[in-house]
C-alpha cells in the first residue's frame, strides 16, 4: 500500500494531531510505503504571515521526525515544493459541482458562525475550494490508502468521486482511486472546552509544552463539583484524554479508581504527568530537530526530489487525456 497524511503548518502539533493523524500513520511505515506531507498551501486559508508559516513548517517537520518518522524508509516533503499539485487541482476544480463544495465541512462550519446577514464574512476562495486541493495532493501521489479519523471522512470522499468522475468523462483510468481507512480515533480527540481539539478554537493542548504550562492548560478543563469521595462518569474530556493514552489493562484500573471517587485535581494531575511521560523521548528529538534547522531543510528537499518524478509522471498522463499537448 501507499499510505498519505499531511499536516497543517499553524503551529506546533497538538494531541489531536497526534492520536488522529501522526500516530496511526506511522503505524504503517515499516511494511508500507508511506508519503507524509506540510500541507503549507492549506494553511494560506488562515492568512499567516511568513514568518509564522515558515517556522510552523519546520515545527511540523520536527514534529513528524521526533514522534518517529523515518526519512530513510518514508518521505517527508513540503506541499509548496510540488507545483504538479497546483496544476492538477486546476484541472479537478473544473469537475468539480459547487453543490458538493457548498456541502463541505469546513465552509458550512464557516457559514454556521456568520450572522445571517453577512453570511460570506471571512470566507475565501482557499476555504471554499479546499477539498480540491485535498483531493490533488492525493490522487497526485497516486496513494492507495488514506488514514482518517472521522472528521476528515468527507475530503477522501470527495476525492473518490472526482476521480471517478474524472474516469467517466474520458472514459480512461488515470488515477488510483483511494481506499479510506479511519484511524483507531475514530471521535476526534476533545479539546479543553470539549469540543474537537483545534487551534481554530483555541482549545488545543500542544505537544511538547513543559509540564508547568502544561498544568495551567489542564487547569482549564470544566468539570462539576462533585466531592473527591463521589464516583466519576467514565466520559468527558479528561477521561477521553486518559484513555488516549492508556492501555487497555490500565484503563481497567482507571475506571475503577473512578467508580470509588477521586478529587479532579489529582485526575489533572495524573493527565499531566501522563502527557509528559508519554512524549518525553519525543520531546527531547523535537527541541534537537528545532536547533538544526538546516537538517530539517535537507529532509524535505530530499522528499521532495523523490516525489517530483512521479508526480510529473502522472501529471503528464492526465494532460495526455484531456486533450493537451505534453
Amino acid at each position: 500500500m501507499i499510505i498519505l497524511t499531511g499536516i497543517k503548518p499553524t503551529g506546533v502539533p497538538h494531541l489531536g494531531n497526534y492520536f488522529g493523524a501522526i500516530a496511526p500513520a506511522l503505524a504503517y511505515q515499516n511494511q508500507h510505503r508511506c508519503l507524509f506531507f506540510i500541507a503549507d498551501y492549506h494553511a494560506l486559508v488562515n492568512q499567516p504571515s511568513a514568518e509564522q508559516l515558515a517556522r510552523h513548517s519546520v515545527e511540523v517537520a520536527a514534529t513528524w521526525l521526533a514522534c518517529g518518522l523515518d526519512p530513510e524508509h518514508s518521505l517527508l516533503y513540503r506541499q509548496s515544493d510540488i507545483p504538479e499539485i497546483f496544476e492538477l487541482q486546476w484541472i479537478l476544480t473544473c469537475f468539480t459541482a459547487k453543490g458538493v463544495l457548498n456541502r463541505s465541512h469546513a465552509y458550512k462550519a464557516k457559514l454556521d458562525q456568520n450572522p445571517p446577514e453577512h453570511p460570506d464574512d471571512g470566507i475565501t476562495m482557499g476555504l471554499f475550494n479546499y477539498p480540491v486541493l485535498m483531493a490533488a495532493d492525493i490522487l497526485i501521489s497516486q496513494a492507495t490508502c488514506i488514514p482518517v479519523g472521522v472528521d476528515q471522512q468527507q475530503h477522501v470522499e470527495i476525492t473518490r468521486d472526482l476521480a471517478l468522475k474524472f474516469h467517466h468523462h474520458y472514459g480512461q483510468d488515470v488515477f488510483t482511486i483511494p481506499e479510506l481507512k479511519l484511524t483507531p480515533h475514530r471521535r476526534p480527540v476533545p479539546g479543553l472546552d470539549n469540543r474537537k481539539m483545534s487551534k481554530s478554537y483555541n482549545n488545543h493542548i500542544p505537544l511538547f509544552l513543559p509540564m508547568q504550562q502544561l498544568q495551567k492548560l489542564i487547569a482549564k478543563i470544566p468539570t462539576d463539583s462533585s466531592t473527591p469521595t463521589a464516583p466519576k462518569p467514565t466520559t468527558g474530556v479528561i477521561y477521553e484524554l486518559h484513555k488516549a493514552l492508556t492501555s487497555p489493562e490500565e484503563l481497567a484500573g482507571l475506571d475503577d479508581k473512578l467508580a470509588q471517587g477521586c478529587g479532579w485535581g489529582e485526575l489533572k494531575e495524573q493527565l499531566a504527568r501522563k502527557i509528559t511521560h508519554h512524549f518525553a523521548e519525543a520531546t527531547e528529538r523535537y527541541h534537537t530537530y528545532m536547533n538544526r534547522p538546516a537538517e530539517i531543510e535537507d529532509i524535505l528537499a530530499q522528499g521532495a526530489a523523490q516525489f517530483r518524478p512521479a508526480a510529473r509522471k502522472l501529471l503528464a498522463q492526465v494532460k495526455a487525456v484531456i486533450g493537451f499537448s505534453t
